[in-house]
């Protein structure tokens, strides 16, 4: 549980799990909360769709625990729960619409409720107009929305999204995280397996980073991105830079100013300084990280 006691939605305790002589999983620990979206990130063959797996009983661990929402795997709260996996597939020669309805009846909806639901969600991807056609006429992209609208056709409270990015053009890609945000401001947990580290710094509230079978990297984004960068800040000044003990680099380029920071500065002291020295500051951050520099650092550390 979190400090304000919070039960997690999804909760994996020091599962393990080999295929023969390969060990897909190593005593993997981690929560996920509803109202956040989760980054799961790792190269490939790290474990990530195994744990997923795992976690919507699809595969059984070696060791450990598995709790979806409080309790042990059931059917019924694995109703709850939906998945849309990196290999993508629709039932060839069957009507959108149809197939659509299937997905909702497969969790339990009534055959007309499961109808209108996969009308509503084929017009909030944009594609209420492809409804009577067969799902292999589909181009790639809309094949694609046709599966997340599947994904959500039932709102789950849990939604495991892996690589629901691709293939998308730039316009459905910002359509699929306004979808992913809404079910965050509706109190619901989305699961984000990606490889795109820009879309998990815009979604994620807080990533696990799998790599070997391994949990290497886990907490809430911003203070991840923190703990793994150099202590640095970006400013834009009018006039000259006074003395900073503090600053053991400056760099200039196009008009900022590029300040690294001995360990254990902070850039707050960075700020009083120069205001203090009459410094007139128009621009000031802190430079963070990027994901794919993380990802990266921490996949060739901890690669065996």
């Amino acid at each position: 549980m979190t400090s304000n006691g919070t039960e997690p939605v999804l909760a994996f305790e020091g599962v393990r799990k080999s295929f023969g002589e390969t060990a897909a999983l190593r005593s993997v620990d981690l929560d996920v909360y509803a109202g956040e979206v989760f980054g799961l990130l790792g190269p490939n063959g790290a474990g990530k769709t195994t744990l997923i797996r795992i976690g919507l009983d699809i595969l059984r661990p070696d060791e450990g625990e598995v709790r979806l929402f409080g309790e042990r795997l059931r059917r019924e709260t694995l109703d709850r729960v939906s998945y849309l996996p990196e290999e993508r597939g629709l039932y060839k020669k069957t009507k959108v619409l149809d197939a659509l309805t299937y997905f909702g009846r497969l969790k339990g909806l009534s055959r007309r409720r499961a109808r209108d639901a996969a009308k509503h969600w084929l017009d909030q991807v944009g594609l209420l107009h492809v409804a009577r056609r067969n799902t292999d006429t589909l181009s790639k992209g809309m094949s694609q929305k046709v599966q997340i609208a599947g994904a959500l056709l039932t709102e789950p409270d849990l939604c495991v999204l892996d690589e629901p990015f691709s293939g998308l053009d730039p316009i459905n890609v910002d359509l699929v995280k306004r979808l992913i945000r809404e079910r965050r401001s509706a109190g619901k947990a989305t699961i984000l397996s990606t490889h795109m580290m820009n879309q998990v710094e815009e979604l994620c509230d807080r990533v696990a980073l799998i790599h070997a079978g391994r949990r290497v990297l886990y907490g809430p984004l911003d203070e991840v991105r923190r703990q793994h960068s150099h202590p640095m800040v970006r400013v834009r000044v009018e006039g000259q830079l006074p003395e900073l003990p503090m600053v053991t680099a400056v760099v200039h380029e196009d008009g900022w100013v590029q300040l690294r920071l001995r360990d254990g500065a902070d850039s707050g002291e960075v700020l009083r300084a120069l205001v203090t020295a009459g410094v007139h500051v128009t621009h000031f951050e802190e430079v963070l990280a990027t994901m794919e520099e993380i990802f990266l650092s921490r996949v060739r550390e901890s690669s065996p």
